[in-house]
């Protein structure tokens, strides 16, 4: 699979830019225009309650190759409001992609090049299959391992990208759950060792956003990390700056508002590679 590394182009709703989430998607834009990343409005999303991006698009293979999963997860069930028409979103792209038929959300596909990494959530998200035939089939549409990790669950949505992030050459970034939660810290490091070297973030605290940090935007050879405005920010810039020494890391400030609402700047984002 592509990985952030590769791309070079982003797309985030124009639901951003209602009035309660303006700060954020001004301070994103300015990031971006600053260092000169590509980017653009998805259509058809034009509601102040449309301000996600990456679990309804598609997830980039290759160039050429989407993959579509079903947008159903059951933290909206009851409310359709929420998303987006996305064959609209996609036709008006001129996007073609494969429709994998199974319930699965962007933020729950952390792509490693030949290994992606997801939580268990998928198994309770599609439970019509056997676990053993999910996988087989998650494997040959992304053409990559699929590593699995438990899932959070204190985190209400069930994603891996506020857990774990690609770093490059088989290194992987973990949250610092070293300072809160060292039971879940143990059954990732067995999950993710075999397959990975991992570097830890770490706080000495825990401010219950933590997570966001985590949840950047990379793009290319630049990251782009949330600020929600807690006493941690500094030092979680200086760290993933420490772990991306190939990256530009910037500081994206007016982020308070989506890391309340659950999401951070990879959750508003979506980004691919163009030609």
């Amino acid at each position: 699979m592509l990985t952030n590394f590769e791309t070079n182009k982003v797309f985030f709703a124009k639901g951003l830019s209602s009035p309660s989430y303006c700060p954020a998607a001004k301070s994103l834009i300015s990031a971006l225009d600053n260092q000169h990343v590509e980017w653009e409005q998805l259509t058809y999303t034009d509601s102040p309650l449309h301000i996600w991006a990456r679990d309804y698009m598609p997830v980039q293979v290759s160039e050429k190759k989407f993959v579509r999963f079903d947008y159903n997860p059951d933290y909206l069930r009851d409310y359709p409001e929420y998303k987006p028409d996305t064959s609209a979103i996609l036709s008006e792209l001129g996007l073609t992609v494969i429709d994998a038929g199974l319930v699965v959300d962007g933020g729950n596909v952390v792509s490693c090049g030949d290994k992606v990494i997801m939580t268990d959530k998928i198994f309770r998200e599609n439970p019509h299959l056997a676990q053993s035939k999910l996988i087989d089939s998650l494997t040959r549409l992304l053409k990559a391992e699929i590593v699995l990790i438990p899932e959070d669950v204190y985190e209400e949505y069930g994603h891996a990208d506020g857990m774990v992030r690609y770093m490059g050459d088989g290194n992987v970034l973990l949250n610092n759950y070293c300072d809160f939660d060292k039971a879940l810290r143990k059954k990732l490091l067995v999950a993710l060792n075999p397959h990975f070297n991992v570097t830890e973030l770490h706080y000495g605290t825990h401010t219950g956003q933590s997570w966001a940090y985590l949840n950047f935007l990379h793009v290319g050879q630049h990251i782009f990390v949330p600020m929600p405005g807690d006493k941690l920010g500094e030092s979680a810039l200086s760290q993933i700056a420490e772990a991306y020494p190939t990256c530009h890391c910037h500081p994206v400030p007016d982020c308070k508002t989506i890391v309340n609402d659950g999401g951070a700047l990879n959750c508003t984002t979506w980004n691919i590679t163009t030609d």
